[in-house]
């Protein structure tokens, strides 16, 4: 009799939400005025609230209740490229491109087609890689204070494939991933599909908060971390050398892998050493040329203890075989004749004078971001619902994502997040004093 009432109910409060009955924004009853309107247990009450969060329909928020959530965003955005005009103005993904670089892919075709050992990029390559490839990127890492051998590196297709790759091979379903309480999206989607339970860390405002990560470590079994140190994604931190050899203390305290995420790091200027440099032994350097480069451009290499290197080779062979070796060798040929080097100088300076841009539009609302990165943060005032206010912009032409895409609390906090790599200078100032209109409205 139970359930009959409770799916009853649920079905109820759904209708009334896809309905407009119970608009965007509407706050609902607590769950204890909710059990005693129905007559139901509060345990009762708490399963309705959570199958319509589970549905996408609501929304807790500790401390302040449980909202409608505005049905016109479209889902998955800010994950999934979001269908719409390509007129709009797109600010939930980064594919940061320099003038020339089309050009530039012109003449690396060709200097490809000229090149004696042409035939043997039709053929399949070493699930790592080929050596000399391999030799290559040692060479880049250790310019960015990685030392490592190139029987450690492998070629993946880019840093998502890297990750997946890392986590099939060295983690099991049920396992436990401490995080950041805001990350990557393509990390908690590979989570997902892995099965694996991420446990939220708290954020100061210069990275991850190391004393709720020992905490956490002494009361649950955690296999790993996932972290990005140099150019955190979303808030743009970058670790200190002694937060850093802090993280690491307490990954070998608790026996931990680090997983570290690299993919916006080229946009620091002389950051500290990379965690695999401070702890090569337990931990997995992820990098990739697609932020660097181009997001087309699917070229990714893993650094690794040797120990991991035969069950990492596993896992691309499972996945992908192979690197696509025609995209490694362009990309291999621009480390070696300091193309990539120029490219990461050139967008370092693009991202900054877009971060000016963002002072200049965005300068009287809170802003949490890195100087050079090539994203923004916006928590938003206590009075606005980020979905609201995404799906407004998105009525007025311009695609922003919500902090749901990155939060791995339970309890999401509104914020937006924008991309400003995307556009031109004049698309993006456009598209911010929209962001800023519908925000100060």
């Amino acid at each position: 009799m139970a359930d009959t009432r409770y799916k009853s109910l649920v079905d109820q409060l759904a209708q009334q939400i896809r309905t407009g009955q119970l608009p965007a924004g509407t706050r609902l009853p607590t769950h204890r005025k909710l059990a005693a309107l129905h007559g139901l247990a509060l345990v009762t009450a708490t399963r309705v609230y959570a199958e319509l969060q589970t549905m996408g329909l609501v929304s807790g928020e500790a401390g302040r209740g449980t909202f409608v959530k505005d049905l016109s965003l479209p889902l998955g955005l800010g994950v999934d490229y979001p269908a719409q005009d390509p007129g709009h103005a797109d600010l939930t993904f980064n594919s940061p491109l320099i003038p020339g670089q089309t050009e530039l892919l012109r003449t690396a075709l060709r200097q490809l087609a000229n090149a004696g050992d042409l035939e043997s990029l039709l053929h399949y390559q070493p699930h790592a890689g080929r050596p000399q490839e391999r030799a290559i990127v040692a060479a880049h890492l250790l310019s960015r204070g990685l030392q490592v051998d190139p029987s450690q590196l492998l070629f993946v297709d880019g840093a998502q494939h890297g990750l997946t790759v890392t986590t099939m091979a060295l983690l099991r379903p049920g396992d436990a991933v401490a995080v950041d309480a805001l990350t990557y999206p393509g990390f908690k989607l590979l989570a997902e599909s892995m099965r694996l339970e991420l446990l939220p860390i708290p954020a100061t405002a210069h990275g991850p908060d190391l004393e709720a990560l020992e905490s956490l470590c002494t009361r649950r079994k955690v296999r790993a971390i996932y972290a990005m140190p140099t150019m955190h994604n979303p808030l743009g931190w970058v670790m200190s050398l002694t937060t850093r050899r802090k993280l690491v203390a307490t990954a070998r305290k608790h026996d931990l892998l680090i997983i570290e995420d690299a993919a916006y790091a080229f946009l620091a200027n002389a950051p500290p050493p990379p965690l695999a440099a401070l702890a090569p032994d337990i931990t997995v350097y992820v990098n990739a040329l697609s932020k660097s480069i181009a997001t087309g451009l699917r070229v990714g290499f893993i650094a690794a203890p040797t120990a991991f290197i035969p069950r990492l080779e596993r896992g691309i062979r499972a996945t992908t075989w192979n690197t696509a070796a025609v995209m490694t060798a362009i990309g291999c040929q621009w480390l070696q004749d300091g193309t990539i080097h120029r490219l990461e100088a050139e967008k370092r300076a693009d991202a900054a004078a877009r971060q000016a841009v963002v002072s200049e539009v965005l300068g009287k609302l809170r802003v949490i971001r890195h100087p050079h990165s090539y994203y923004v943060w916006i928590p938003l005032p206590n009075e606005l619902r980020a979905d609201q206010v995404a799906s407004a912009l998105l009525r007025h032409g311009v695609a922003v994502a919500t902090a749901q895409t990155y939060a791995t609390t339970p309890s999401v906090p509104h914020a937006l997040r924008l991309a400003l790599g995307s556009m031109t200078m004049e698309r993006l100032r456009k598209a911010l004093i929209a962001v800023r209109d519908e925000i100060a409205y």
